[in-house]
């Protein structure tokens, strides 16, 4: 590695240059989004999926086409990518690099095999599962940064009986890096969600001697099934500490912490979407969701300081005509059952609901005079308008009604598919949450603009980095960029957002 461009780098950084950012699987841009957030310049974003790279080059580079274009990791090589954005020499030209290889991409390789998948370009045709995360470490080959941040979900800790995350830093660390890696709640960093990922930080030796992390800003009791998947995740840990030499215990929240940031609180002030009387007025149909018809917010609803955050959020503020993906699901069966569960209900307690619903209707066909009788096809022509189709004994955490006194549980990108896992807490909307519902509990603003219809907004948002804890990430990640202490780093922020 270059010597004179680490130095370069160095030296642009200390005398005030912003950090100049590449994010690697980048979907929609939530690390993206956190990162500028904390005084970054964004240079250049990969990702696959074509509606998230439109959704990425809109919102960060005004629709340029040359950011906007979907791109395969693969077969876009480093220099390809500086020459056709013009971002000049490639060891010269970006700071850090985020972002987060599918873990599918390295399951079941082992530290040997990751070590030889490193060392030689060919060695992806001898196991192709490692492809994507060969092409991460030929970006940072390539790139040289400064800082590497890794986001991946809890399980790389003990993925098929290996710790992915202590691999990656074993590797990082032969090119030069400090590494550590932690799991953290985005739930106490501001975000209405408890979505607990694993993070893995990187920085050039030249810069830092060791890694932290950032300290929470909330403070929140997790549920019990939280804490079970933390320890599962930990396992391969327990009892082989001595091993993973690059864990960190996650920073500690206090109870003297403001409380975490509520449901009611991220979701209260936007339009209400009451799904019966849109059905039944016929404005609500099946289809496509098309974010085409903006609706006002609401002025008679509470503004949290947190939606007044989303609503102000520097270069995506509200639009002035209104929110245009304020849009929901076409579940006319389900409607009236959303209407009875009660918070903290999963599929089993929405089935006995829907049983008790059906047999409701059998006894009012009953004393109309009409019998209907159980197994006859007109009992299951009812039963099927009524019903839910799914066996109860599974997947019960299919479907959950939230609760409006604490954060949602995990978005997951599962969302575009049916949203079931969000039902909404209001009970007089009766619904699955919207997309700029599921955008504000990832703390997503108002103004961030989602491409591609209602599905493919759903999935982006789901597969998204919260914004807010991408930035508590930068904000930790800036302080050693700097070489500066953390009071004096917060100091300087202070004054410049007074400025």
């Amino acid at each position: 590695m270059s010597a004179d461009a680490i130095g370069r780098k160095i030296a642009r950084i200390r005398a005030g240059g912003k950090p100049r950012l590449l994010d690697l699987f980048a979907g929609c841009g939530g690390l993206s989004l956190g990162f500028q957030a904390a005084g970054y310049a964004l240079q250049a974003a990969i990702e696959f999926d074509p509606d998230a790279a439109r959704s990425h080059g809109l919102n960060f580079h005004g629709g340029n086409p040359k950011h906007s274009r979907a791109r395969d990791i693969i077969t876009t090589h480093p220099e390809d990518l500086a020459a056709e954005l013009d971002l000049g020499s490639v060891p010269d030209a970006v700071d850090v690099i985020v972002g987060g290889p599918p873990c599918q991409a390295f399951a079941r390789v082992g530290r040997p095999k990751l070590r030889e998948i490193d060392a030689h370009p060919q060695a992806f045709r001898h196991d192709p599962r490692a492809r994507l995360y060969q092409e991460y470490l030929r970006y940072v080959d390539a790139f040289q940064p400064l800082a590497v941040l890794v986001e991946n979900v809890p399980d790389v800790l003990n993925h098929g009986g290996q710790n992915i995350a202590e691999e990656i830093c074993e590797v990082l660390e032969d090119k030069g890096y400090v590494c550590g890696y932690t799991l953290l709640n985005a739930a106490f960093f501001g975000v209405p969600q408890m979505r607990e990922r694993m993070f893995l930080v990187a920085y050039r030796g030249e810069i830092a001697e060791r890694v932290s992390f950032p300290e929470p800003t909330n403070w929140l009791v997790l549920p019990p099934g939280y804490e079970g998947s933390r320890a599962v995740a930990l396992k391969a840990l327990n009892g082989h500490l001595g091993e993973a030499h690059h864990y960190h215990e996650p920073p500690l929240a206090s109870p003297n912490l403001p409380p975490a940031v509520t449901a009611e609180e991220a979701l209260g002030d936007l339009p209400p979407i009451f799904a019966r009387e849109e059905i039944a007025a016929g404005h609500l149909r099946r289809g496509a969701r098309r974010f085409d018809n903006p609706v006002p917010y609401a002025r008679q609803r509470k503004t949290s300081p947190y939606a007044r955050l989303m609503r102000s959020w520097p270069a995506f503020e509200a639009p002035e005509d209104g929110l245009r993906d304020q849009v929901i699901r076409y579940l006319p069966r389900d409607y009236a059952l959303f209407a009875r569960l009660s918070p903290g209900d999963q599929y089993p307690q929405a089935w006995q609901h829907a049983m008790n619903m059906l047999s409701e209707k059998v006894e009012e066909l009953r004393r109309e005079g009409k019998v209907v009788r159980e197994g006859s096809p007109e009992y299951e022509s009812l039963r099927a308008a009524i019903v839910p189709p799914y066996d109860a004994t599974k997947f019960p955490n299919k479907w959950r009604k939230m609760w409006r006194d604490q954060p949602a549980r995990t978005l997951m990108a599962h969302l575009g598919k049916d949203s079931y896992s969000h039902i909404h807490y209001d009970s007089e909307q009766a619904r699955t949450i919207s997309v700029r519902e599921a955008a504000r509990l990832q703390s997503f603003p108002d103004g961030f603009v989602f491409c591609g219809t209602m599905n493919p907004a759903f999935r982006q948002i789901g597969n998204a980095v919260p914004p807010l804890m991408a930035k508590a990430l930068a904000e930790t990640m800036m302080i050693a960029l700097r070489g500066m202490e953390e009071q004096d780093y917060h100091v300087s922020r202070r004054a410049a957002a007074a400025v």
